[in-house]
């Protein structure tokens, strides 16, 4: 049985190479996504998907275009992976997130190891169950819905786009949502109610808010948190008060990444 000691050495492990000149903002950011889209696919009402089973290691769910890229993050934990074969892919892969936001200043995301790996392809939920870049505040809900979530929950939980960027040979979009795309922030919030917004058409066909100077970007996913009026009056919240974002955050994602995780009792204790 693996220890907290061992959980400490992948930890340590992961820090090491969340710092990389070859790669835009560092590792940190892709494996904030990894651990998100992996747990994403959880639906409430059959009880299937999440980052029980880590089946982004299928071919199915790795095709979903949702998940454009994440080869990147899979890929640059796999060392860690072999120097540690005892621990699931699916504790690795939200463990890297977990110490990621820490790593980038965000706070401390509870987090339990117990995922265990599939073995089958039949194991993964099928595509199109995580959020859609171009759809509007209906949609959110209903896939955030779908995993248990509630407005707040929601709301928290987008915030995670101060972080990193879009590619534009991964998902056709283009740009950062924030100045600091390596720090764990409030600045998602407070940039999408103080900037201007303009809609533009990229040459890849898809459509994306710009501020006045083009130098950062919202989706129309994103925007929507702005137009909803329940939405914008917990971002409003968020962009004052950083603390009770971060707060809130940890929260969420710490449910998130545990949705459909089995549980044999509630005595087991959190290792981040």
């Amino acid at each position: 049985m693996s220890t907290s000691e061992d959980y400490d050495a992948v930890r340590e492990d992961i820090k090491k190479i969340i710092p990389n000149e070859e790669v835009k903002d560092g590792f940190g950011p892709i494996f904030v996504r990894l651990a998100w889209h992996a747990s994403g696919t959880y639906d409430i009402n059959t009880k299937t998907g999440g980052s029980n089973g880590a089946t982004m290691r299928f071919h199915t769910e790795s095709s979903d275009a949702a998940n454009n890229g994440l080869d990147i993050a899979r890929d640059a934990l796999e060392p860690i992976r072999e120097k540690h074969p005892w621990i699931s892919y699916g504790d690795l892969w939200t463990l890297a997130g977990v110490v990621a936001i820490k790593e980038l200043g965000g706070p401390t995301v509870p987090w339990k190891p117990g995922r265990i790996d599939a073995t089958d392809e039949s194991a993964a939920p099928p595509n199109g169950r995580l959020p859609d870049a171009e759809k509007d505040e209906q949609h959110i809900r209903q896939v955030f819905n779908r995993m248990g979530f509630n407005d707040r929950e929601i709301v928290a939980l987008i915030g995670a786009h101060c972080l990193g960027r879009c590619h534009k040979d991964r998902s056709g979009y283009e740009g950062a949502w924030t100045f600091t795309p390596t720090r764990f922030n409030n600045q998602f919030y407070v940039l999408l109610l103080s900037q201007n917004w303009t809609e533009k058409v990229l040459d890849t066909g898809v459509k994306q808010f710009k501020n006045d100077k083009d130098t950062i970007m919202m989706l129309p996913a994103d925007y929507a948190f702005f137009t909803d009026p329940e939405f914008k009056k917990i971002v409003e919240e968020y962009a004052k008060d950083k603390q009770a974002f971060f707060n809130d955050f940890a929260a969420a994602f710490g449910k998130l990444l545990e949705l459909g995780v089995p549980r044999s009792s509630d005595t087991e204790t959190a290792t981040c």
